[in-house]
């Protein structure tokens, strides 16, 4: 299977052919090695893509996946519990139970003669609407998010400069201007804080940014202090196979679309107006490197979700 095009690798391609790969192998003994042998990834790039993709491990989904299927046997059969541990790549019979009742509260063996319904992790599968250039967008998850105090250089941007402006004045304040917060939590978070003036108006303003301790204690000249409140937001994500200074004007038109897209589908009112005033993006520095990053993108949820 051929996973570029014109020279650049296909996440969505390379995430889908691992998904498959390890839905049509999983009565095998599955390892990110084993998967990077066939996926053209090394298994640490591969474990670090998948979690950032879908926000979870990659031995941890293809566990859930084998117990899952594990089930039919178990619940159909009268195979051995041991059989079945082998069956599905198990190394012990206690390996499989332990990991049964980790996963699901009950051994295979209670399983079998309780009569409870089971919720099982389903496979996950890429959609075409996941597909974001060479990247990939998910979304929407609702998180409730903690009163979070940041400190940044304060931008006036015109709403047609926005998406050119947002990033580099970005990269200008994790270069020169971050290390002159003292009261910053670590120097891996960065924060992007956009507060749009309630009246009718052409600019709003961006704040490239950091979480401080408290309030920031003693603002440096020429910075500016802020507070993202408290609540319940809704958040996408992107992930790219690039540089996080690599995100770009493409990049964000494609997502501002993308929320746009969902938030006039009707299935929850007014996603950008809940924005409004505020919304924000986040880059976890620890997350990323040369060739991997992740952006969130955050609003506050509107009071009513629509049942549409």
């Amino acid at each position: 299977m051929f996973l570029e095009v014109g020279g650049i690798v296909d996440t969505f391609a390379l995430l889908e052919l691992a998904l498959h790969e390890i839905e049509d192998g999983i009565k095998d003994s599955l390892t990110a090695a084993r998967l990077a042998q066939i996926v053209p990834l090394s298994a640490s790039h591969l474990q670090r893509l998948f979690r950032l993709a879908f926000e979870k491990p990659l031995a941890g989904y293809v566990r859930s996946r084998k117990l899952a299927a594990s089930l039919e046997d178990l619940l159909r059969t009268d195979l051995r519990i041991i059989d079945i541990a082998q069956e599905y790549g198990f190394e012990h019979e206690r390996t499989y139970i332990r990991a049964f009742k980790r996963e699901y509260g009950i051994t295979p063996g209670e399983a079998r003669v309780s009569g409870d319904i089971v919720k099982i992790l389903p496979p996950l599968r890429l959609l075409e609407k996941n597909r974001m250039g060479d990247g990939l967008f998910f979304g929407p998850e609702f998180v409730v998010i903690p009163t979070t105090h940041i400190v940044g250089r304060r931008h006036k941007v015109p709403y047609a400069e926005s998406l050119e402006m947002a990033p580099r004045v970005a990269k200008e304040f994790w270069l020169n201007d971050r290390e002159s917060i003292e009261s910053r939590k670590g120097d891996d978070v960065y924060i992007g804080l956009t507060r749009t003036p309630r009246e009718m108006s052409d600019y709003s303003h961006y704040l490239p940014s950091v979480p401080v301790v408290g309030k920031g204690g003693d603002v440096p000249d020429g910075l500016y202090a802020d507070t993202i409140p408290a609540g319940m937001y809704i958040k996408f994500h992107y992930v790219g196979q690039h540089h996080y200074f690599d995100l770009n004007m493409d990049v964000m038109n494609d997502m501002y679309e993308a929320i746009y897209d969902y938030s006039e589908s009707g299935k929850i009112g007014g996603v950008i107006d809940a924005a409004g005033s505020i919304h924000f993006e986040r880059i976890d520095e620890a997350d990323a490197g040369d060739n991997i990053c992740k952006l969130e993108w955050f609003a506050p949820v509107p009071e009513i979700i629509s049942e549409r």
